[in-house]
């Protein structure tokens, strides 16, 4: 009984062989067909086998790569260097928090797990990557890495990217460049602006996304809309009084 199963699976197997090396053309097409489960009409099959010179395996390794999707990377730019503009002094071994301002301008939805990682030039940075919201199309948003300025004096320049989930990165290149020398200020000055109250955050979690920002503005302008209603009902009643009539003013009196 084990015998005829070996035989049988041994017939099936060469007979597979036989078809990848027939030259039969119309055998290899129906074989093209059905691997395909039969998604491809004849004549797609015959142009692919004959681009591969009727090889029924590289007929399939082309159909293959070329419909595989391709993928869209995101799209992003930067909007604006917020906490350091390029070449500003820094004292020596001083921690500053560096960021930027960027915006998503394509028309997809960014992937959850993009990041912010160090490409090339110096590396100032404390942490090895930092996470970057999923913005949605035409949202912006801040995001800050805290950095350390070297010990030794000199003009340091750094590169970095923003990266997908699977390692391919997309978008500008957020570079700048910064003067490490004694009478630097800029740890002192954003220091200052913690202890203000204007505190920059190296948290990615303080974003500013469009829509946020939208909102807000919305809520100014029913605030306005508000003030100039109340101010007009104002208004009116003044002048409302001022024109009563004198007959009646003395009515109201004798009565």
């Amino acid at each position: 009984m084990d015998v005829d199963v070996d035989n049988e699976f041994d017939g099936e197997l060469l007979n597979q062989f036989r078809t990848l090396g027939t030259t039969d053309r119309d055998v290899l097409i129906a074989e093209f067909q059905a691997v395909l489960g039969n998604t491809l009409n004849a004549e797609s099959c015959a142009f692919f086998l004959d681009m591969n010179d009727w090889n029924l395996q590289n007929a399939l390794c082309s159909y293959y790569d070329l419909e595989q999707p391709v993928a869209i990377l995101p799209s992003m730019r930067v909007l604006d260097d917020i906490t350091t503009g390029n070449g500003e002094a820094v004292a020596p071994n001083t921690t500053f928090v560096k960021a930027w301002r960027i915006k998503n301008c394509g028309s997809e939805r960014w992937p959850p797990g993009c990041q912010l990682r160090h490409h090339s030039g110096d590396n100032m940075s404390t942490v090895e990557r930092r996470m970057v919201p999923a913005l949605g199309p035409g949202e912006s948003a801040d995001i800050s890495v805290e950095m350390r300025s070297p010990a030794a004096p000199g003009n340091y320049h750094s590169i970095w990217r923003i990266f997908t989930p699977s390692g391919t990165l997309f978008g500008d290149a957020l570079q700048w460049s910064i003067d490490v020398t004694e009478g630097g200020l800029l740890g002192i000055t954003q220091q200052l602006a913690r202890i203000d109250g204007g505190g920059i955050s190296s948290d990615t979690s303080a974003i500013r996304t469009t829509n946020q920002q939208n909102r807000h503005q919305e809520m100014s302008t029913e605030t306005g809309q508000q003030q100039q209603q109340q101010h007009f009902s104002h208004t009116f009643d003044n002048q409302h009084a001022a024109t009563v009539p004198a007959s009646v003013e003395e009515d109201t009196e004798m009565s």
